[in-house]
């Protein structure tokens, strides 16, 4: 049985500093040849993600990579002790011309490796982003097997020692509603694995999406819909008896997962049954690097013996109508603000080299016709503004909640919810709130709902260091340059650095 990381780097776009290894906040694609050695070697995660999906990918990452530091890899094999796992193009949602140019980047990498020595294969995995039925996966299988196969036919004058015929498959599910159903669709994919390979596969790692979600459906229904999703994958793999591995993708704002180094206990206790946990940006760059360490310990140590999350049909069922009601309000202000969201996105700088993002409303296409831009950037915008965005729709939703009976509930399994919204409640200006409110519905409703939490729940929703502070006159300076039509690009960076996080 191979090693199942614990830790996975990722190229999330979402730091506000400069990393310890480099001279400069963006990262270009060469940049991040270096960006692997620094993750493995210096921070000690034991996973990264190679993203071929939302930004340019260099196909050339392993000759590039072990002409550099052989020496280490040698050492430290990829494929064996550390990792690397591609997020592919998903063919079904967007067109894209990448599929074909990244099995044959694997393939190629597998027959480098051979040549040198070192362990093969060094790419176990796929993982497909929003996975909507088991059918796909197996149609990633069964194309990466023939262009396996074609590629030694045609190539068959190179000896090749090694059989890169089959790709395990991680399907990433990236909205509530996948979420919620993630466990169909693992059931279905085993009954045709079986019937394609004539066996289960030997384990089944599965993401779990936190941004999108929460863009698409709001804070409070994204915590919930990922502990749905963990239960599933539980309760799949003991029915079905194959191994399954959850991976929970979180940023550090509470938003995007709250995966921040110096509250990692609280992220902790909030998410179990977890065995892989995604590293972004922000949590690697913006903190002290001996606190980062600190934190990485602990997760590896939580996520080496993960715990089953098992709990009734009828809390299930009860978290689904939980979700309902509080999406509403928060879909509702969304997609009333859309105009304002997508002006400030505008100034929030750029931090890799992604790819044009030509979805509506996140990657849920299906939800109206309101374009957004991505979840990191739409974190920052709302952020920027004074206006976390954990905040909206909750105060509205929470007293329909209440009115149904269902806190009870929702406190079993969200057990951190005034923790969390208090600890994004400390960047709310409401200065900025007060002025929008004159001018669009939206805002004035947030900033009612934002007092009732205030006043109902004792969030504490309103700045008290000396930092938060200026993250309030920073945000203040902001709207007003804005309304003055100038550039505000420079507060909104001062202002992520001191919340350490884009977005």
């Amino acid at each position: 049985m191979r090693k199942i990381p614990t830790t996975m780097a990722t190229q999330h776009p979402d730091n506000s500093s400069i990393p310890f290894w480099h001279d400069r906040e963006f990262i270009s694609t060469q940049d991040e040849v270096r960006e692997i050695y620094e993750n493995f070697s210096t921070l000690g995660v034991d996973e990264y993600m190679w993203d071929w999906e939302g930004k340019y990918a260099d196909e050339a990452i392993f000759e590039k990579l072990f002409a550099q530091y052989l020496e280490y890899f040698k050492k430290h094999q990829v494929g064996r002790d550390e990792f690397i796992t591609l997020r592919i193009p998903n063919i079904w949602e967007e067109k894209t011309f990448k599929l074909p140019r990244a099995y044959i980047s694997v393939l190629s990498a597998a027959e480098f490796v051979t040549s040198l020595g070192l362990h093969c294969p060094p790419v176990l995995e796929f993982i497909l982003p929003m996975t909507k039925s088991a059918d796909q996966l197996i149609h990633i299988q069964e194309t990466f097997e023939q262009t396996s196969k074609l590629h030694e036919k045609i190539f068959s004058h190179q000896a090749r020692s090694y059989a890169l015929d089959y790709i395990q498959i991680i399907p990433l599910f990236e909205s509530i509603d996948d979420l919620a159903g993630c466990g169909e669709i693992l059931e279905e994919y085993l009954k045709l694995h079986q019937k394609k390979f004539k066996k289960n596969p030997p384990y089944l790692r599965v993401f779990i999406a936190r941004s999108d979600p929460a863009l698409n459906a709001g804070f409070v229904p994204a915590v919930l819909a990922s502990r749905m999703a963990v239960r599933e994958i539980w309760r799949v793999s003991k029915k079905t008896g194959v191994p399954m591995y959850p991976i929970i993708g979180t940023g550090t704002l509470p938003f995007r997962g709250g995966a921040n180094p110096t509250r990692v206990e609280a992220f902790l206790a909030q998410n179990p049954g977890i065995k892989t946990y995604t590293i972004q940006s922000a949590f690697r760059y913006d903190f002290e690097l001996g606190v980062v360490k600190k934190a990485l310990k602990k997760i590896a140590k939580v996520g080496a013996e993960p715990v089953a999350v098992e709990f009734s049909d009828a809390d299930f069922k009860g978290l689904k109508k939980i979700n309902e009601i509080l999406r509403k309000p928060y879909c509702a202000t969304i997609e009333a603000a859309a105009k304002f969201v997508n002006e400030m996105a505008a100034q929030v700088p750029k931090r890799r080299e992604r790819m044009q993002h030509t979805g509506l409303f996140g990657y849920n296409r299906g939800v109206g016709k309101t374009k957004l831009p991505r979840a990191i950037t739409f974190t920052a915008a709302w952020y920027s503004a004074g206006i976390p965005p954990e905040l909206i729709g909750v105060g509205r939703g929470l007293q329909e909640v209440e009115k149904a009976g269902l806190m009870p509930l929702l406190l079993k399994h969200f057990p951190l919810i005034w923790e969390d919204l208090h600890e994004a409640g400390r960047f709310v200006n409401w200065e900025n709130l007060a002025i929008l409110s004159e001018k669009h519905a939206w805002a004035k409703d947030v900033f009612d709902e934002i007092r009732y939490l205030d006043e109902n729940y004792d969030v504490k929703a309103w700045p008290s260091t000396d930092e938060e502070l200026i993250h309030r006159n920073l945000t203040s300076t902001l709207m007003l340059k804005k309304r003055a039509g100038m550039d505000f690009s420079y507060e909104l960076l001062e202002a992520a650095k001191i919340r350490k996080s884009l977005g």
